[in-house]
């Protein structure tokens, strides 16, 4: 089995693909068990997934359970990459990591895939689903009180890194 990278390419005057296009794909190529490395944007998923620096490799989700990260099809009018929190029959409840407030619901039928990895810019592969990785989600999900203090400290050391 190949994987295959998809990335937004901007300016450059070859096609223009449209993002849900792009999705699309993803989700098609997935579907036929293909993994397929796929960008992030956008901060709620920090700090386990960094948008804009990091994509994530997205494999068909056979089984899904509590604490996956996967791409679903949310409240009917858009995708997420975010955390399952709780599977209560088909119904689904999602949070990215770095927020503070607010779910997502789907069905189960709505996940499309889940992410196993996240990449970073030099092609080093984190696993998302390892014993190790799901302890720290664990916490971070216990953390939830605090989540604001604690990325908020993220995000200036984020910020002193770049200096």
């Amino acid at each position: 089995c190949g994987q295959y990278q998809l990335q937004r390419h901007k300016g450059t005057g070859s096609m223009n693909v449209s993002d849900d296009e792009i999705l699309a794909e993803a989700i098609r190529l997935v579907a036929e068990g293909i993994p397929v490395t796929f960008p992030v944007n956008g901060r709620s998923m920090l700090p386990f997934i960094v948008g804009g620096r990091e994509s994530v490799v997205l494999e068909k989700a056979i089984a899904p359970q509590v604490g996956d990260i996967v791409l679903a099809f949310v409240e009917g009018n858009r995708y997420v990459i975010h955390r399952i929190l709780k599977i209560d029959g088909e119904s689904v409840i999602l949070m990215g990591d770095g927020n503070l407030y607010g779910v997502e619901h789907c069905k189960v039928t709505d996940i499309k895939a889940q992410a196993t990895y996240a990449v970073n810019s030099k092609g080093k592969r984190r696993s998302l689903v390892s014993r190790q990785s799901r302890r720290r989600a664990s916490l971070w999900c216990r953390l939830r009180p605090v989540r604001k203090w604690l990325l908020l400290c993220y995000r200036i050391l984020e910020k002193v890194k770049a200096l």
